[in-house]
């Protein structure tokens, strides 16, 4: 249930609790006369929070078919309905705690006199709480003051002020509720130690069993548990547990709801829980399974950009469908643990698949060989590599990509436009000086024609042609279209791929590697189209995505919906898509990026792994192999695979079964080691499947105009 039974139902009968309970105090009225005004106004006080309050709940993470992939939470409770319960929990718990219960009107009119009269006497303050009270002030611990500690310590003072306060309540909801749902509502609220809270999650996490099926010793166990859940913790306190056990099934047999001889037997008995427990599961995307940790992050993550807060989601009871598809998801963590083991020191090989569409860019796969976990010598991380800006060392020419693009959009090329192509070049960076030293750079290797053609060039990718065509583009327009296609959190951070530095105190305020944009920074540098930013592996999918989908923008979203505790569904804000360039250019494009897994920088690989679809890619190597990159795409499919130095002594990435850092002279190349992964995945994922046609070109964006 949300609001647990009707703590709200019961509120405005105030006046009515007060002159009962002040009936049933009239013999000690003279002594704790002095406290009717604080408990007055406290009672008053908390009546809207606890109408205001619900019962914190376990928001799920899904992926698309609706399996579980993470839970995520603050107190880890399961709720269940009074026919949920099984005849002997409830048996146990009225036993050893209010064995009046059914018969009280709220508050026990024996056990409040006995105590009141103990207490202003003098004495040390006595008990005689009923369910009815211990629901009351569990409701306040548990619910309406969980995040304010002083508050809970008040509900927990030993003083009759707080006694009255829980009784007046108790009164009125007697009044208002049934006892059966007084009884549940209690079963669901109180702790059972640590972060269990309520019947459902005990059973769980001390029997693997649900509430409906707890046996005698196990409900006795746990109803012996909530009058100090620490001291009677099975694995800490065993021995203690079990007399406390014993005791309430004692209990059970003076109140003639088990019978003696079987209650012996049942004595007799261990205490039978989980080795090893409680068996509790994790509260967080770090619980997700290897392929589904860093999509659970991003959706968290996403969702908090939406304005549904983590708070929101550990106490809400939300169902949140993603739009990880798992059978996408377990293929290419397959392909990237095969290619890059999980523990493989200092190298992560991260992959995210996107759907394109008109409408919408659904993601439907974030993986990498790391897992997203706590567990260094795993090769865990509680990065997320695949979302963050985390390959420092960027995707190498992948980011021709971009270039292209601009130079199109322009009319400086088209696919067919000759470009000029020298074996080496020096050039002027933008802005420059009498003090600014050239950019030189050269192409790798000596077979590339000059002039080569654009076309030509994606597929080859020679260096001195694109930086030569980002030249006559210029700086301000290439870094637009980089933003456009795909690149809005990656431009937003700084050359080290953190958020810029704008602390005057800081050493670094005065760097621009630190305290500017990427945006920014790159301005002046021509060394932008070769990638050596960091850059961050989703979006460079999602790139991909844009140009497959006609040249519109959509958010990586991985949300396909969320619904409340109520079944009812939440709205998520999500920023609009755009058509960030002609569908024309995006088409053609397409059809100049179609050539490199059949005669370009990928096509010896594609053959070794026997792909043959049509499809798109572009490759990418910095200068030093310390990252390498595939991004592309097939059918209705955007991808990106990157593999690169993530450990603190970064060095040349070497091709091997496994790849692996060392000292291998030429280094790997994005097309012989980011790029199988791609094709051994998607290969089992197409099947035999026909391949979608690539779209036409459009004769405007051929040639230079």
């Amino acid at each position: 249930m949300g609001k647990s039974g009707g703590i709200a139902k019961f509120l405005g009968c105030c006046a009515l609790a007060g002159i009962l309970v002040a009936g049933v105090l009239a013999p000690v009225a003279m002594g704790v006369g002095m406290l009717s005004n604080q408990v007055s106004d406290a009672v008053d006080g908390i009546s809207a929070s606890l109408a205001a309050s619900e019962q914190p709940l376990v928001s799920t993470i899904t992926d698309r078919d609706g399996g579980p992939i993470a839970l995520i939470y603050d107190q880890y409770r399961l709720p269940v309905t009074f026919d949920e319960i099984s005849p002997a929990m409830k048996a146990a718990i009225v036993s050893i705690e209010d064995r009046r219960f059914y018969s009280e009107g709220g508050v026990d009119v024996q056990g409040m006199v006995r105590a009141a009269l103990h207490d202003s006497s003098g004495g040390s303050t006595q008990g005689g709480s009923t369910i009815t009270q211990q629901y009351v002030k569990n409701y306040l611990i548990n619910v309406v003051d969980r995040d304010n500690e002083a508050a809970q310590d008040a509900d927990r003072a030993d003083t009759l002020a707080r006694k009255l306060r829980e009784a007046k309540i108790a009164v009125q909801l007697g009044e208002a509720e049934s006892k059966d749902d007084i009884l549940t509502g209690y079963l669901n609220v109180v702790e059972f130690n640590g972060n269990i809270y309520g019947i459902g999650a005990a059973a769980r996490a001390y029997f693997n069993t649900t509430p409906d099926k707890l046996n005698v010793q196990q409900a006795a166990m746990l109803a012996g548990m909530v009058n100090n859940p620490n001291t009677y913790n099975p694995y800490t306190h065993p021995q203690q547990t079990l007399l406390r056990r014993n005791l309430v099934i004692d209990t059970m047999v003076t109140n003639r709801v088990l019978d003696a001889k079987d209650a012996e037997a049942v004595k007799a008995t261990p205490l039978g829980v989980l080795p090893n427990g409680p068996d509790i599961p994790s509260s967080s995307c770090l619980g997700a399974a290897p392929d589904a940790g860093f999509f659970c992050q991003y959706a968290v993550t996403y969702l908090e950009q939406a304005g549904i807060s983590l708070d929101q989601l550990a106490a809400g009871g939300y169902t949140v469908r993603t739009t990880m598809d798992p059978g996408v998801s377990q293929a290419v963590k397959n392909a990237v643990d095969a290619n890059v083991p999980p523990a493989q020191d200092g190298v992560a090989n991260t992959f995210a698949v996107i759907r394109p569409g008109q409408n919408a860019h659904d993601v439907l796969a974030m993986v990498a060989n790391r897992s997203f976990g706590t567990d260094v010598r795993a090769g865990q991380t509680t990065t997320n590599i695949v979302a963050n800006p985390s390959n420092v060392f960027g995707s190498g020419s992948s980011f021709k990509i971009f270039t292209s693009a601009a130079a199109m959009e322009a009319g400086k090329a088209g696919l067919n436009t000759p470009l000029p192509n020298p074996g080496g070049q020096c050039f002027t960076q933008p802005g420059a000086n009498q003090y600014t030293p050239a950019y030189c750079i050269q192409n790798d290797g000596t077979s590339y024609p000059n002039p080569i053609s654009l076309a030509n060039g994606l597929a080859t990718s020679p260096n001195v042609a694109f930086v030569n065509l980002e030249t006559q583009v210029g700086m301000p327009a290439v870094l637009d279209m980089a933003r456009r296609l795909g690149l809005r959190n990656t431009l937003n951070t700084n050359e080290i791929g953190g958020e810029p530095v704008t602390d005057p105190n800081s050493s670094h305020s005065k760097d621009p590697q630190y305290n500017e944009p990427q945006s920014q920074y790159f301005q002046n540098k021509l060394s932008f189209t070769l990638g050596d930013s960091p850059v961050s592996p989703l979006e460079m999918a999602n790139v991909s995505a844009t140009l497959m989908s006609g040249g519109v923008w959509c958010p990586p979203n991985p949300i396909m919906s969320v619904t409340d505790r109520y079944g009812k569904p939440v709205p998520v804000r999500q920023q609009p898509c755009e058509q960030v360039v002609p569908q024309g250019l995006a088409h053609t494009l397409v059809v100049g990026l179609s050539q490199d897994t059949k005669t370009g920088t990928s096509a010896a690989s594609a053959k070794a792994a026997g792909w043959n679809h049509a499809d798109i890619g572009k490759t990418g190597t910095t200068n030093t192999s310390e990252s390498v990159a595939f991004v592309g795409g097939v059918d209705d499919y955007a991808v990106s695979s990157m593999v690169f130095a993530d450990g603190p002594h970064p060095q040349e990435i070497c091709p091997g079964t496994p790849v692996h850092l060392g000292d291998c002279g030429a280094g790997a190349f994005g097309g012989t080691v980011a790029a199988p992964p791609y094709y051994h995945a998607f290969s089992q994922i197409l099947g035999n499947r026909p391949d979608i046609p690539l779209p036409p070109p459009d004769p405007a964006y051929l040639n230079a105009r």
